[in-house]
């Protein structure tokens, strides 16, 4: 913890110690509001604190001050009469949060006085203060004065029933928006806050105080959710998120230095429900919303990057800003999915078949799956039951997610351990892979290819100990020239019958009657001749069309399904020892590669009418 954040919790500690939380039957030994608490002067409450603070003791939800519910009638009337005499005399130093109606009441004085240090006042309060911001701008409040000035409960309980919540809005979605479940509804306005941010952001002094407002308010924001979960106590603590993201100025650089990147901090200790739960309102929102949000993170991310040098030893991975930037980003990633068109129906026997082959082959390998550790599902993609692999045309392009400026200072061969060493305690971009470009990916998967290589050739050495043979701790492959595709499907048949373990060594290649050491440029050789061999239109396996530039099947070929799974074999190996194919299929043949149905759709790319 830095000290920023160990200063604000001995402070709350002391708050707690000498103001109390507020609720009358608090029951923490610790809390100035339980009866049994002996009162403290200010230095032994200070005292007390950090010695609270160094054992991690419990901190109360913070509760506004009632009075007896006896007085409750009274109190009524002289609340209408108050709020009526600072109507009057334009007094708003009694707003305790805001509505749109507050605030254009707050404009409109200001702007009549030709002074606007009240606005500003009250924005730096109820911006800082997450108890203020998240009871502002909900959607079922009455009058803007009553509003202003009547304290609610913490909880979210102000009178009000949450069946009387109404949906998002029409305005703030799309009209063919699908309908999602009640998880994605809130209570806060959107379109009322965005209504807000247009009239206040036009204001340079306002600007300055929502910026300082956002950095006071973001490590309290950030103590709550790691040590007292709040958002399990009270789910409109999200609101905060809301509000604060619908500012359309998070980009300029007066966010960029402090202010964002401690709010991304603050958002990435959200629970994975809540960041589900934020997806899923944010997937309902147009295109310009959704991108404006992208777009953000991304300033930040690249901000950040070139205003920063990395190394070996300052590793791009270790760079907290980037970091939580990139977790939130993968939100809106998620919410892109969401929006578009999505198909979430997959063959889950095949996956689960998939991963039982997978760890019966390794165990017959005999090596521990270390490097297999890290997580195989992301949380967020399981909370919200959609992958990107479900995306048939997403909201925003997925190009437009990839960060080039991170994809320069990325070490893969360190962010490839930390995915799949150390994953539960270092942060690996591959985790988010769709900040990554198609290069940097390939580069991961070299590495964990290489890995295998080794293990097998590990393997090998320990079965000729044992047993006493002299395997070949290769995959050598012998061919000629002139019949390289005979030559190399029969062989490549006969392994994979007899000891397809054998198919996960390096391969090398070697040409009959040639001489030459295959360092990789030979194998690169030997599958561009294989594979125009194979692709050539008179060999009959596989149809061009000139009009996409690209192969498919051959439905009047005379070969059969065994041979098709030969050359699926060469496509295999060569990815699998780094040889780049010039081959061009459409996209539903690496969907159906990956698990997923064919569909209607997928024929508008691999057979378009003309």
């Amino acid at each position: 913890m830095n000290r920023a954040a160990a200063k604000h919790l001995i402070e709350r500690y002391f708050r707690q110690l000498t103001d109390g939380c507020g609720n009358g039957a608090c029951t923490n030994e610790f809390c100035a509001s339980c009866p049994n608490f002996r009162p403290l002067d200010n230095n032994s409450a200070a005292a007390k604190a950090l010695e609270l603070f160094k054992i991690n003791a419990k901190l109360c939800n913070p509760h506004p001050s009632k009075k007896d519910s006896s007085d409750n009638e009274d109190e009524s009337s002289s609340k209408m009469s108050d709020i009526d005499l600072c109507a009057s005399k334009e007094d708003f130093s009694d707003v305790h949060y805001l509505t749109e109606n507050t605030v254009c009441m707050l404009l409109s004085s200001c702007e009549e006085n030709g002074d606007y240090s009240a606005l500003v006042r009250v924005i730096g309060k109820v911006f800082s203060s997450t108890e203020s911001l998240m009871k502002s701008f909900r959607k079922d409040e009455p009058n803007a004065a009553e509003n202003s000035l009547k304290p609610t409960d913490v909880d979210g309980t102000d009178g009000q029933s949450e069946d009387t919540s109404d949906k998002l809005g029409a305005a703030a979605l799309p009209e063919d928006s699908p309908q999602m479940d009640d998880t994605v509804e809130v209570s806060v306005d959107i379109e009322a806050v965005r209504r807000v941010y247009d009239k206040l952001l036009t204001i340079e002094q306002v600007e300055a105080a929502l910026v300082n407002a956002i950095i006071y308010l973001t490590p309290n924001m950030e103590l709550d959710l790691e040590y007292l979960d709040v958002y399990e106590t009270n789910p409109d603590y999200l609101n905060i998120f809301i509000i604060v993201m619908e500012n359309t100025n998070l980009h300029s650089p007066e966010y960029l230095e402090v202010a964002l990147p401690q709010f991304c901090k603050a958002m990435s200790k959200l629970p994975v429900k809540a960041l589900a739960r934020l997806s899923k309102l944010w997937s309902r929102y147009e295109l310009p919303h959704i991108r404006r949000m992208m777009e953000t993170f991304q300033q930040l991310i690249t901000f950040t990057v070139v205003s920063n040098e990395y190394d070996s030893e300052n590793l791009v991975n270790d760079d907290e800003t980037v970091v939580t930037a990139t977790q939130c980003l993968k939100v809106v990633f998620y919410a892109s999915i969401q929006a578009g068109d999505v198909d979430v129906e997959h063959n889950e026997e095949d996956e689960e078949d998939s991963e039982s082959d997978e760890l019966t082959l390794h165990e017959l390998l005999g090596e521990e799956r270390l490097y297999k550790k890290g997580p195989r599902v992301d949380p967020l993609e399981k909370e919200l039951g959609v992958r990107p692999l479900d995306s048939i045309n997403p909201l925003i392009p997925f190009e437009d997610f990839i960060n080039e400026s991170v994809n320069e200072v990325v070490e893969m061969d360190k962010d490839f351990t930390f995915f799949k060493v150390n994953a539960e305690t270092k942060f690996s971009f591959q985790t988010c892979p769709f900040i990554l470009s198609v290069i940097t990916k390939s580069q991961g998967l070299y590495y964990d290819n290489r890995i295998r290589m080794y293990s097998e050739r590990r393997l090998t050495a320990l079965y000729s100990m044992v047993q006493g043979e002299q395997p070949n701790p290769y995959l050598k492959l012998k061919v000629r020239r002139d019949h390289i595709i005979d030559d190399a499907l029969v062989r490549l048949e006969m392994i994979s019958m007899e000891n397809p373990s054998d198919l996960k060594k390096q391969l090398f290649v070697e040409f009959e009657g040639e001489q030459g050491v295959d360092e990789g440029g030979v194998s690169k050789e030997f599958f561009q001749l294989v594979l125009e061999e194979i692709f050539n239109p008179d060999i009959g396996m596989f149809t061009y069309d000139d009009s996409t530039k690209l192969f498919w099947f051959n439905s009047s070929s005379l070969e059969n399904e065994a041979q098709y799974t030969l050359v699926g074999l060469v496509l295999g190996l060569a990815i699998y020892n780094n040889c780049i194919l010039d081959v061009h299929f459409p996209m539903v043949v690496y969907r159906k590669l990956m698990g997923k149905k064919g569909t209607p759709s997928d024929l508008s790319d691999s057979h378009p009418v003309q």
